[in-house]
């Protein structure tokens, strides 16, 4: 199924003085983002910028707003789905011309992995994050795309053309982006490392504990945790425990 020109489409615009118009489109994205808002308004507003749809539009309107882009994608994934699917199959399929930024969660990692794979490397950015994530997708900084929350509509989603509305978006996606991982090297990460003994371990070099103290609390002998230390300095490729801490951090095996 196709969508109309007029389904994307939204009417009116952002502009001084029309706060109500900016007010109302934000709120409307809200809504189906944060699932918090709900509107309750006795005047009249102006003509909406937050188109909505069905599910059954789902593919086409993401394939419209992919292949409009000139500068940058940028989406965020979490789990399976309609949207996930959708997502990685275009943006797989379509000639990259541009910049495509992914963000997703733990559960969604591996099959960005595989799905992103046809996309040149200069072009693409895909990170990984432990934050709570909400499904989006951002074209060029001007529209967006924002499914509804689980316990709204099924299936429903909006496309958001408002130029206001669509940089609060953006502003959502970045603070998220925030402390993520780069993807390929989170996957690179042994197995091995996701212990919870190796957890310990880190926590006690992030705390400087002396290596007889801390072998002594999780109780293991001092040579077995110095052998710890070392293979978990060498795969995180760090030259000291300072840094073997920092990028703990940033490979997610230690929360900020």
């Amino acid at each position: 199924m196709t969508v109309e020109p007029s389904a994307l489409r939204t009417t009116g615009g952002w502009a001084g003085g029309h706060a109500a118009h900016l007010e109302q489109a934000l709120l409307q994205a809200r809504a189906l983002i944060e699932s918090t808002v709900s509107m309750h308004r006795e005047r009249q507003v102006l003509p909406s910028t937050v188109a909505r749809n069905n599910i059954a539009q789902l593919g086409a309107a993401m394939e419209q707003l992919i292949g409009t882009a000139r500068h940058s994608v940028s989406i965020a994934l979490t789990g399976l789905g309609e949207f996930t699917e959708s997502a990685l199959r275009l943006l797989a399929g379509s000639p990259v011309r541009t910049t495509v930024r992914v963000l997703c969660t733990a559960d969604a990692m591996q099959l960005c992995a595989d799905r992103l794979r046809p996309i040149p490397e200069s072009r693409l950015d895909a990170r990984v994050t432990d934050r709570e994530l909400r499904r989006l997708l951002v074209v060029d900084g001007r529209v967006a795309l924002v499914p509804a929350p689980p316990h709204a509509a099924e299936g429903q989603f909006a496309v958001v053309h408002d130029t206001a509305a669509v940089r609060a978006l953006e502003l959502l996606l970045a603070g998220a982006w925030s402390g993520s991982r780069d993807l390929a090297d989170h996957l690179r990460l042994s197995p091995r490392l996701r212990t919870e003994l190796v957890r310990n371990i880190l926590e006690r070099l992030r705390a400087g504990h002396t290596d007889e103290a801390a072998a002594r609390e999780i109780n293991v002998s001092l040579r077995t945790y110095r052998r710890y230390v070392a293979e978990i300095m060498r795969a995180l490729d760090a030259s000291s425990r300072f840094q073997a801490g920092v990028r703990a951090v940033e490979c997610g095996l230690l929360s900020a």
